[in-house]
């Protein structure tokens, strides 16, 4: 037979080792970026700074993508592109051993307390949370300043620079993977399996994050000194604001697991032959550089390439980014992206937050349920998405319209949670009264009722207890409180004068440590939003491959690796770096009770006014999300008159084709099929 048969691919093939490197390092990198948002709350406490600036730490990633990200793309597509992965897994490694070094620098963790304590004459400790007037012990100048100057030294409260630095230098590594391992992949394999192995990659990628939200889930209910101090000596637990959990073991092991995922791209080829041609087109294919795609290319030269210097790629540089902007469409895919970035990043920040503020859970539940609950979620999302690309060979704008259809449909789920919320605790003079009516607005001295004027009581620091009338106090001595028993997270108050005066009057005036938990209706409530942010989270999931194909497809072949480089650094500039400081902010102005640091100083928020907390967070985001959707309307339409100018020409060239052949009396079966299919080549 004169048709030459295609060969058929090994099971094992270089390009399905690449696919599954590829595979590994998205894991590896989702798997360090959630641990370092989970652990966003942790590091915030363990060096007493605001969410504001916790969130320019969190944005360090995005500006040290910044750096090199439009260089790497650029010059990348035309070197060893495995090889430059393989250096970024080991900075990208080199920069989570960097984050967790602040712990071995540090002292011994030391929260704030208001407890004083004494030796009884039976040789037993107890507490004396209400001391009189003047009996607080004084110290002379020179031992405070001698304490001040120990404290700094111990506290090393800039130390968190070496998590920013940490950050960025992640930020750095992650630089070629995608912009480079897509674009490799996307020019050796065939061109209807582009969208199926996106889906592959990223479907093992978001595991990454459930895994990472469960370990910042284990490692925040471990003490942060864990194995250095005795923990019956500890007055905390898990669920209380001031408590600080080992955030610094998740980042060696995240280190380690980026460590080995880098390494196969060590040893794979710089090019591949194309997925399921024949051996002869193979062996043409073998060196060329990035595939068709459904926008034609005249110019294309069959010749052998030639190798280019790097001093003719830096004088097509300029060039070819101008090529690439004149594009209407690629600016409305980077508008568009930036924009839904930014409410992503802002929620998926201070989510956990959001749950703890608004819904009473303790930090490492909240994160342990977005792994196990969210994330599955979104990976199902995401491989749905890209069987339904495959199944139905939808093309570009069929593309559009489903992810425009899936994000309106995951806002609309955002929107219900607006619904779903839960009284503010109530914290005597900061959410209610001393009397349990609610509180119009807080000022120190609201703190202070005249059941507690009698007591000697700091201001500054938290150190709640819950009394027997369900009401929450700031401290056992602005609660009155006159003797404790116990020791360590077993101690009680009792005698609580506030207790007694109270409308809610017990005839046992007693109080334990920690806040008081929430109504019961409030974990009916959260079950009900945790139902509803998944399913918003599998919707909004099955739009993410439609999207990547829309880029894929929307420009010319030679521009793929640059276009989806200076889409990442748009993104990660516009979309990364501002959400987490714009949001920390802002949600720092509804904070109640600012906690106080080691040497002097607000340190990080201790309780928020959950109602403003909760219009603040789901405001910015419904803002961003409308403003998206505007973008998407101009994207689409325009996409649309393209395709219909697309279909025009083809309808022309066939016309054109079929009076040729008439004329000589042949008509090829070939012409009668793509008159069948005028789509077929946007198809992906």
């Amino acid at each position: 037979m004169s048709v030459e048969k295609k060969a058929r691919e090994p099971c094992c093939s270089k390009l399905k080792m690449f696919l599954f490197a590829m595979s590994c390092v998205f894991f590896a990198k989702a798997f360090q970026g959630s641990y370092m948002k989970s652990s966003i709350t942790q590091i915030e406490r363990r060096f007493d700074i605001p969410s504001s600036l916790i969130g320019v730490i969190d944005g360090s990633f995005e500006i040290g993508n910044l750096l090199v990200i439009a260089f790497v793309s650029y010059f990348g597509a035309r070197l060893h592109r495995p090889r430059l992965i393989g250096i970024g897994c080991l900075i990208m490694a080199v920069g989570s051993f960097i984050t967790a070094m602040p712990h071995f620098f540090q002292g011994p963790y030391k929260y704030e307390t208001t407890l004083s304590h004494s030796i009884n004459p039976n040789g037993t400790e107890s507490a004396l949370p209400c001391l009189a007037n003047g009996s607080l012990p004084q110290d002379d100048e020179a031992s405070r300043a001698d304490k001040q100057a120990e404290c700094e030294k111990a506290a090393g409260s800039s130390l968190w620079i070496y998590v920013f630095l940490g950050n960025m230098l992640r930020g750095i590594g992650e630089t070629p993977v995608m912009p480079l391992g897509l674009s490799y992949l996307d020019d050796f394999s065939k061109e209807e399996n582009t969208a199926f192995y996106l889906a592959c990659i990223q479907t093992v990628g978001i595991m990454g994050p459930v895994f990472g939200f469960m370990l910042g889930s284990f490692c925040a209910k471990l003490y942060v000194d864990i194995g250095a101090i005795d923990s019956d000596t500890i007055t905390i637990n898990y669920k209380d604001s001031r408590w600080v959990g080992a955030w610094w073991l998740g980042f060696i092991i995240t280190g380690v697991v980026m460590l080995l995922a880098g390494i196969p791209f060590w040893f794979l080829p710089k090019s591949l032959p194309k997925q399921g041609k024949s051996e002869a087109e193979k062996k043409s294919n073998a060196q060329e550089g990035e595939q068709d795609t459904f926008i034609p290319d005249n110019n294309k030269q069959s010749s052998k390439p030639v190798e280019v210097s790097m001093r003719d790629m830096a004088k097509e540089f300029l060039p070819s980014l101008k090529q690439l902007f004149s594009s209407s469409i690629y600016i409305l895919l980077i508008c568009t992206s930036f924009v839904q970035i930014n409410g992503f990043i802002g929620m998926i920040t201070f989510k956990p937050k959001f749950m703890e503020q608004i819904y009473g859970q303790s930090a490492s539940r909240a994160i342990f349920l977005i792994g196990i609950m969210n994330l599955p979620a979104v990976a199902l999302g995401i491989i749905t998405g890209g069987i339904v690309m495959k199944r139905f060979k939808i093309n570009v704008l069929g593309a559009a319209k489903m992810a425009i259809v899936a994000s309106l449909c995951a806002f609309c789920c955002m929107l219900v949670q607006y619904f779903l919320q839960c009284d503010n605790s109530q914290v005597a003079g900061l959410t209610v009264s001393y009397q349990g009516t609610p509180q119009v607005s807080y000022q120190q001295n609201t703190l202070i009722s005249q059941c507690n004027t009698g007591c000697s009581c700091s201001l500054k620091h938290w150190d709640p207890i819950c009394a027997s009338n369900g009401m929450t106090y700031a401290s056992p001595c602005l609660a009155g409180c006159q003797t404790s028993t116990g020791f360590g997270k077993d101690m009680v108050f009792h005698n609580c004068t506030c207790v007694g005066d109270s409308p809610l009057t017990h005839a046992n005036m007693s109080a334990v440590l920690g806040q008081c938990p929430r109504k019961a209706d409030c974990d009916f409530m959260f079950k009900i939003y945790m139902a509803v942010t998944v399913v918003g989270a599998f919707v909004s999931a099955c739009g993410a491959t439609p999207s990547y194909i829309i880029l894929l497809r929307s420009i010319k072949p030679e521009l793929k690796s640059l276009a989806l480089g200076i889409q990442t650094l748009t993104v990660r500039t516009l979309g990364g770096i501002p959400p987490p400081i714009y949001f920390g902010a802002l949600i720092d102005r509804t904070c109640l009770k600012w906690g106080s640091k080691r040497c002097g100083g607000l340190g990080a928020c201790r309780i928020y006014d959950s109602v403003a907390f909760r219009n603040t967070f789901l405001g910015l985001i419904y803002g961003l999300y409308i403003l998206s959707y505007l973008f998407w309307g101009v994207l689409y339409n325009r996409l649309s008159h393209r395709q219909k100018k697309l279909d025009l020409k083809n309808q022309l060239n066939q016309d054109d084709t079929a009076r040729a052949t008439n004329g000589s009396g042949k008509a090829p079966s070939a012409i009668i099929k793509c008159n069948e299919n005028p789509d077929q080549e946007t198809t992906i």
